[in-house]
């Protein structure tokens, strides 16, 4: 029996509400984009098993290095796996991008500044392999989602992480993350950040100066998990360094949506592929 596409969607909804383990079912229920290849698999950056990373690249052949974004998955620091967002590595890809989606290790195992200092190494080992799968290690973009939109930033804005690689960041993206949560509050939060001896220390809009790379920042309208003024707070203190920035707000979409409107079948709830890609394109051309 086939479904409609309504039908199908609501589904897939349904799924992901309902899922032990929701975007890693998600990812294995939906179709993905033609035209990809994963390029590595489980390339290591670090000693850890959690220190793994997947490369994602158009099969078709280039005259040139193709722009790479790294994208950082969320689940509140202290879950979520690779192999749950196959979808987003290959939709980026199809869209002429290499990108590298790396695990990391999660709280309790780890605390901040930690899981900030693997995604650090998993920009280090693109940069330092670019070549092999056809990448341009000059020509990053750092993107995420919630926590992962959370470790971007951090990335591209506080260069303690980076050090000189940071240079080759040309652009952030965030989709939902928080960046401005002062005081610490709830679980997830104090188990990641509770204890820092410098909370301010912890916050993304601390770093912000004017050599920072533009800034691609979306929020769903119906985001109950984190606030989209933490997304305002960024972008108001860009703009006032003289950061270009791109705000973007999505109606009738929550704080999951963002990033599964990102599939195939959902695209028509949010333009947030085209639109990210669009930022990427233009900020790493």
């Amino acid at each position: 029996m086939k479904l409609g596409r309504g039908r199908v969607v609501g589904a897939l909804l349904g799924l992901l509400a309902s899922a032990c383990s929701p975007l890693k079912v998600f990812n294995a229920a939906v179709p993905k984009d033609g035209g990809v290849r994963l390029a590595v698999r489980d390339a290591a950056f670090g000693s850890d098993p959690r220190q793994r990373l997947d490369i994602y690249a158009p099969k078709a052949a280039s005259d040139s290095p193709r722009p790479i974004i790294i994208f950082f998955y969320g689940g509140s620091w202290n879950s979520g796996t690779k192999s749950g967002y196959s979808f987003v590595g290959r939709a980026l890809a199809s869209r002429g991008f290499v990108v590298a989606i790396p695990d990391y290790r999660l709280v309790p195992q780890v605390r901040y500044p930690t899981f900030l200092e693997d995604n650090a190494a998993a920009v280090r080992w693109v940069r330092g392999h670019a070549r092999e799968f056809g990448g341009d290690a000059d020509r990053l973009v750092l993107a995420g989602h919630s926590a992962g939109a959370y470790n971007a930033a951090m990335l591209a804005l506080d260069p303690q992480f980076l050090g000189p690689d940071r240079k080759a960041v040309r652009g952030l993206v965030g989709l939902a993350g928080p960046y401005d949560f002062l005081p610490f509050d709830g679980p997830v939060v104090q188990q990641t950040f509770g204890g820092i001896g410098d909370p301010i220390g912890t916050q993304p809009v601390h770093y912000v100066n004017p050599n920072d790379p533009p800034a691609f920042l979306a929020t769903g309208d119906k985001d109950q998990t984190v606030r989209p003024a933490n997304s305002d707070s960024l972008a108001s203190k860009l703009r006032a360094a003289g950061v270009q920035v791109e705000r973007h707000r999505y109606s009738d979409v929550g704080h999951a949506g963002l990033i599964t409107a990102i599939a195939r079948p959902l695209r028509g709830r949010a333009t947030v592929l085209a639109d990210m890609t669009a930022f990427a394109a233009r900020v790493t051309r």
